[in-house]
């Protein structure tokens, strides 16, 4: 009887809520890598916020720096099994379900900044997510920029041979043991979250990261030598699970337009942060070297051109190279 007579004012109740778009609420976690004081986790921070706002709370997002729930392979995973909706990954991870879609994270693939940009706001880029999408369930909402990687290590690195048997630390993609194999490193797997130790403990040798995160992980303390191979032009991609964009429904534009906002944003402050940070680290006695970035190229173009040892179709190859025009 109680039951009967509390039914209609849950209805009721119910209805209100809907009606104030409460039951719509959903909530989000945004997982990835990278510590709290680093410009991808600000941004993120700042997406998260702006997407409540613009939604007038109906997407409620929880950002994890950090590797709070697990390491770059870990999140990638979760997006499928629905520990993690949101996450920053690298597309050398996410090559590993889509081939194609780490193409502007080979060697030499980009010429610049100008050039990622315009891949960024390319059709290729468009065709290249929907490639994803098509293999996962999953969509690219957004791609910022991580920078130009470098090789740090205790001695200069001058060219290809200086590398050779160095035992360097790479993250744990196909795409990332390319370049130290072209170069005849010795190319080894560790966690983002360990690299420091490794190199401080001489598990490894060397690394290679951009400027920015070489400053903000430290490596340059257990590092003496900054070489400017720039041998890959990395990005970051904003993925969202199949599961979540069915939570968000109709305010799925709002968060894509937000996120690209963020990761313009971000790139815009990585760029910048690339151009001041050579003569920082020069004042704080580290050695800079410039390097012979043609002879570093010339080592690793053939794979690039050969099909059989590349995700990616000659024809998306030439897209990138002609958006550098």
């Amino acid at each position: 009887m109680i039951a009967k007579l509390l039914r209609p004012a849950v209805l009721a109740a119910a209805s209100l809520f809907a009606a104030l778009g409460v039951a719509h609420a959903v909530d989000l976690k945004w997982a990835h890598v990278y510590e709290e004081g680093s410009s991808y986790h600000k941004c993120a921070l700042w997406a998260a916020d702006e997407i409540g706002k613009r939604t007038d709370g109906r997407v409620n997002i929880t950002v994890f720096p950090a590797s709070q729930l697990g390491n770059e392979s870990d999140i990638n995973e979760g997006l499928t099994i629905g520990s993690v909706d949101i996450i920053y990954t690298g597309p050398n991870f996410a090559e590993r379900d889509y081939g194609p879609i780490a193409i502007s994270d080979y060697p030499f693939m980009l010429k610049n900044y100008d050039h990622w940009k315009a891949y960024r706001d390319s059709d290729l880029f468009t065709d290249l997510a929907a490639g994803y999408k098509d293999a996962t369930g999953h969509t690219v909402m957004a791609i910022t920029w991580y920078g130009y990687r470098h090789v740090t290590s205790k001695f200069p690195i001058l060219k290809p041979d200086d590398m050779k048997g160095l035992k360097i630390r790479v993250p744990d993609s196909p795409v990332m043991v390319m370049f130290p194999n072209a170069v005849g490193a010795n190319p080894t797997p560790i966690a983002f979250a360990e690299v420091y130790l490794a190199l401080q403990q001489g598990v490894v040798d060397a690394q290679e990261n951009p400027l920015p995160t070489i400053k903000f992980k430290k490596f340059y303390e257990v590092q003496s030598n900054i070489n400017l191979t720039g041998h890959i032009g990395n990005s970051l991609i904003i993925i969202v699970s199949d599961s979540a964009m069915g939570k968000i429904g109709d305010d799925a534009a709002t968060v894509e337009t937000v996120m690209k906002e963020a990761a313009a944003m971000c790139a815009e402050e990585i760029n910048q942060a690339e151009t001041d940070l050579v003569q920082w680290f020069r004042d704080e006695g580290i050695q800079v070297n410039e390097v012979d970035k043609q002879a570093f190229q010339d080592a690793v173009y053939p794979i690039l051109t050969d099909e059989s040892k590349v995700p990616y179709e000659k024809s998306h190859f030439e897209r990138m190279q002609a958006l550098a025009n």
